[in-house]
């Protein structure tokens, strides 16, 4: 161990010269190089070439593995730097033994977790209200029995997605942003990404909600900033309550958008964020945050 020690004690004073972008872009790049041989095999098996669409089973598949090596490089980040996972928002009080420790970590943040989560539910029931008394939404009602069976297993996978974007954004870029650029330029730069990000996976649908997108970054920053623990809890919430809300309304059928008004309000082709609905949405939430940060 002696003999590594003069390099790492090195490596350390380069990385501590670095420029945020540069510790993005090594971020990145080692996320990716780790990603490449799971990806190759997986885009042989699922018969998938470079721009082309995606189903949302395949995309599901490669998110899984794309975003199952993201607690790696996190924990590479820090230890690389020397600092603890809370510079990034996220509080861990692991301790030996039972419970497991991943309940051990969602046990650390899960107050803060269920009140974004709560907040974004109550935010999509306001607006599918709004929509509903337009007459601009048809609600199925009968099938909602057939829906009960998708809700578990849908919030698992948005628990699972919405915490790992916001360690990605909210946690690790932002705050390498932040702690070089200052406030305001790391929650634009870290807005601006996490809406740019959505184009790789889909280009067409994506570019009517990149303004909707980026006001979301917006409000997710404002959670981690108003978060009592000062940790991504808060945002990890809302995040995920809004994928769980609409991935459940949309795959279960509970609801028919009309297609011959109310399309400015609701979103162009049922997407919410590139509609004035889903603004106003995301403009609610950010008005309950900011009670709490400035009253």
């Amino acid at each position: 161990m002696d003999f590594f020690k003069p390099s790492l004690e090195q490596g350390l004073m380069v990385l501590a010269g670095t420029s945020s972008w540069q510790k993005v872009l090594l971020f990145f790049g080692v996320w990716l190089v780790l990603w490449l041989p799971l990806a190759l095999p997986l885009s042989w098996v699922l018969k998938w070439r470079p721009f082309q669409p995606l189903t949302p089973q395949k995309k599901l598949i490669f998110l899984a593995s794309l975003y199952g090596l993201v607690p790696l490089v996190l924990w590479g980040a820090t230890a690389v730097e020397g600092i603890s996972a809370q510079t990034y928002g996220l509080k861990l009080t692991l301790s030996p033994g039972p419970p497991p420790p991943l309940v051990q970590f969602l046990g650390s943040m899960g107050e803060t977790i269920a009140q974004g989560f709560l907040l974004a539910v109550l935010g999509l029931i306001v607006i599918f209200s709004v929509e509903s008394l337009g007459g601009w939404v048809k609600w199925n009602r009968e099938k909602l029995k057939n829906s009960r069976e998708i809700l578990l297993p849908i919030f698992a996978v948005a628990l699972l997605i919405g915490g790992i974007e916001e360690a990605i954004f909210r946690g690790f870029l932002w705050s390498v942003f932040k702690s070089d650029r200052g406030l305001f330029v790391a929650t634009l730069i870290s807005s601006l990404l996490f809406a740019l990000s959505h184009l790789i996976w889909e280009q067409k649908d994506t570019l009517p909600q990149l303004p909707g997108l980026f006001l979301m970054g917006l409000i997710l920053v404002l959670a981690r900033w108003v978060a009592p623990d000062q940790t991504i809890g808060l945002a990890w919430g809302l995040h995920s309550g809004w994928i769980w809300g609409l991935t459940c309304l949309d795959t279960a059928e509970l609801m028919t958008y009309s297609t011959e008004r109310g399309q400015w309000f609701t979103g162009w082709q049922g997407k919410p964020l590139a509609g004035v609905g889903g603004l106003f949405c995301l403009l609610f939430t950010g008005l309950v945050l900011g009670k709490f940060a400035f009253f």
